[in-house]
């Protein structure tokens, strides 16, 4: 499949719309900063996928951020994608949950809270639901229901390299122009032969014409997807210079240096008394121990 895109597809018989997600420079590049357990991993490439398909469901200019919190195992989840298709995540974890069921992984009492913020409303538009499923597939299949009260199934794959996943969702009442009954279960028992390896390794053309060969279906032009943060060290500098000289200086004396990790993509930034001096001299260096964060 081409590497980091979204297909979007309509089937046209079925009245159903859909997404296909693929991840390989993106996803490797949201790990590379921190070693994920399995499982951890499992569910975060879950929910790279996950973010990106919900983004195309909608249209927004800002961003979008599917956050998971509750007391288990893991304990944190966030992934947020922006309007380009700029994706972004991690996960927090006390040690590796035994399985990727929800309620194992999360504890009983976790809640998936989706965030839109956007350009044109102050205040961020936020859905929050109890994590519900066997699968954290079921999960978001769940929100759909429950936020938008539309017929939706999700599919994902996850291996060390790449992350795929599929959406299906029945069109709204209003634009429905078939009149079949059996539409929808139809479109899903056919998705639901499909294997992760296949949703990992084939080419959208050629995963289509497998499931919907005797359907109508109608491929748009693809759409590109990017890891990509917006934190940086010339914005770590900044806000340095806000805290203020003696006060930087005085957790480099009680710390030996300062060290600024990014709560979204895992990247640090340190700083020892060379670097603290030169910095406010007016100079942005680095005596290199900082971490490289170019990928």
């Amino acid at each position: 499949m081409e590497a980091d895109a979204r297909f979007k597809f309509l089937l046209e018989s079925c009245d159903v719309r859909g997404q296909l997600v693929h991840l390989d420079q993106c996803w490797i590049d949201a790990k590379a900063r921190t070693t994920y357990p399995a499982n951890v991993s499992t569910l975060l490439g879950e929910a790279f996928a996950a973010t990106a398909l919900m983004a195309g469901t909608i249209k927004f200019d800002g961003k979008l951020t599917l956050q998971v919190r509750g007391s288990g195992d893991v304990y944190l989840l966030v992934v947020q994608i922006t309007n380009n298709g700029e994706l972004r995540g991690l996960a927090r974890w006390n040690q590796e949950p035994e399985s990727t069921v929800p309620a194992a992984a999360f504890g009983a009492d976790a809640r998936i809270t989706i965030t839109i913020e956007t350009d044109q409303f102050a205040e961020p538009y936020q859905g929050i639901v109890p994590l519900q499923g066997s699968t954290l597939a079921d999960a978001i299949t769940h929100y759909f229901k429950v936020s938008e009260q539309l017929q939706t199934q999700v599919y994902f794959a996850v291996s060390d390299s790449s992350v795929s996943g599929m959406l299906l969702q029945a069109l709204p009442p209003s634009e429905r122009t078939v009149g079949d009954d059996d539409a929808w279960a139809r479109a899903t028992a056919l998705a639901d032969t499909l294997t992760q390896q296949e949703l990992l390794d084939e080419s959208v053309e050629t995963l289509l014409h497998r499931l919907y060969h005797e359907e109508e279906v109608r491929l748009f032009e693809s759409s590109t997807l990017a890891f990509s943060c917006s934190c940086s060290r010339e914005r770590t500098d900044g806000m340095l210079i806000g805290l203020g000289e003696k006060e930087v200086l005085d957790i480099v004396k009680e710390q030996g240096e300062v060290s600024i990790s990014c709560e979204f993509c895992d990247a640090h930034y340190q700083y020892d008394a060379v670097d603290v001096a030169a910095l406010f001299k007016g100079y942005v260096g680095s005596s290199g121990n900082d971490i490289d964060t170019t990928h």
